[in-house]
């Protein structure tokens, strides 16, 4: 499939490009910007005037609840939600049923999502067996099986030895440790941010020393071993300034933000929103705008959904009860803008934060697969309306989970096609 898109307004922070330029695939990759090769006959003109074109976007977290969890969403409802957002290239964590501790559950699942042939799925490795944080995966195989990095998800590794080996093994070979900072014996039994509005609801609160005593442990083992480190999901004010320290000094660590916390705060939980019930929690006013200040000047790499599918007998329960977690994979792109707009930022700044920035995290490997639209590149892009609002709404997502904070609210920035690999993958109804 020849394709030629014309008249859109190419926006590739990757390149440095924000203009107005027709672009031309085939065979899958960007054959042409601006102007056609040789020859260049294309099966499907697409009038893209009027609209923004974006390289496809990364995600950094999107669980798909296969395999264990299908009963709350299946690979195909949400690589379609994925897409209807945009998103082409999606990062798993480990924490399926089974764990993806093993090397042939990470190829069953790269098989059954390639045999779907929708967005690209790269899958992190679990870091200890089960997620039990005791005994090291065998790292190597389970990369060899296709997984980009390791994690832990959302399970702590309470024995620092064992975290010690892991960035120890993680070192030798160069693999990158994907890790949420988190002490458990701070976070125990917690259910939101601790200060005035958890008191104020009788919520067991977690402190912000939660995440900075844990990244206090990281960044020292972090000095011993020199381990590539992500921070999934930062939150507060305070850990932000750690991870700033940790980049001026020179250690290998980059991090990302839910979209849920660059626009949330503790007071969104209103009377009990269990909508609200994330992890890590919401937090306070300080801790958003430290969030918006670190994305603007780079301390936090990129935006990630968070994506968390959540079936109503587990959320519809007192907030304390509810199980954490938001959908959140077709609301990253307009997420993202909102935040841009909001603070009076280029628009390539926000793309940036779901495309390049996300794919430069993952590493050189797949770099050169995702984000980015110079010639050569994987053909990954969409189509977006920059100016049409659309109403977040159960029945305007595709999603199999339809609990999000942002129910009801009106996001900017519409998706009217999203294209893989050169094939035409999505299209809005008209």
């Amino acid at each position: 499939m020849k394709i030629h898109i014309q008249g859109g307004r190419l926006i590739d922070p990757a390149n440095g490009v924000d203009a107005v330029n027709d672009i031309y695939i085939a065979a899958g990759r960007v054959v042409g910007i601006g102007q056609a090769p040789a020859g260049f006959v294309p099966n499907r003109l697409i009038d893209a005037r009027g609209l923004a074109v974006l390289p496809g976007l990364v995600d950094l977290s999107a669980r798909l609840r296969e395999p264990g969890f299908e009963h709350r969403a299946t690979l195909e409802s949400e690589l379609q939600a994925a897409l209807a957002g945009g998103v082409t290239s999606l990062v798993l964590p480990p924490d399926t049923d089974p764990v993806l501790d093993e090397p042939g559950l990470v190829e069953m699942l790269k098989h059954r999502a390639r045999q779907l042939n929708q967005s690209h799925v790269y899958p992190l490795g679990a870091m200890t067996v089960g997620l039990k944080g005791e005994i090291i995966t065998e790292m190597a195989e389970l990369t060899e099986a296709g997984c980009v990095a390791f994690s832990q998800a959302d399970a702590h590794v309470t024995d620092t030895n064992v975290l010690l080996r892991a960035m120890q093994y993680a070192r030798t070979f160069d693999y990158a440790l994907w890790l949420r900072p988190e002490d458990p014996w701070l976070a125990r039994e917690g259910v939101a941010a601790s200060g005035a509005m958890a008191s104020r609801l009788g919520l067991a609160g977690i402190p912000e020393q939660a995440e900075t005593i844990a990244l206090h442990t990281l960044f020292e083992l972090q000095r011993a071993t020199r381990a590539r480190l992500h921070l999934c999901r930062i939150s507060s004010a305070a850990g932000i300034e750690l991870v700033r320290r940790a980049r001026a000094e020179g250690l290998p660590v980059t991090c990302d933000v839910s979209a849920h916390h660059v626009h949330l705060t503790d007071v969104d939980i209103g009377y009990f929103d269990a909508h609200c019930r994330l992890t890590p929690p919401l937090r306070g006013q300080r801790d958003r705008d430290a969030i918006r200040a670190a994305l603007a000047d780079g301390t936090i790499d990129a935006i990630c959904s968070d994506h968390t599918p959540v079936d109503e007998d587990y959320k519809l329960l007192p907030f304390g009860e509810a199980e954490p977690g938001a959908t959140g994979l077709e609301l990253l792109l307009s997420l993202a803008l909102k935040w841009a707009r909001d603070a009076d930022l280029p628009l390539s700044r926000a793309v940036a934060r779901v495309t390049s920035e996300p794919a430069r995290v993952l590493g050189t490997k797949v770099l050169a697969s995702c984000g980015q639209l110079g010639a050569g590149a994987l053909a990954d892009l969409c189509l977006v309306d920059l100016d049409a609002h659309w109403l977040v709404s159960e029945d305007s997502l595709q999603s199999q989970g339809k609990h999000t904070p942002f129910l009801g609210m009106e996001l900017p920035g519409k998706v009217r096609m999203t294209i893989v690999a050169g094939h035409v993958a999505y299209e809005a109804a008209a």
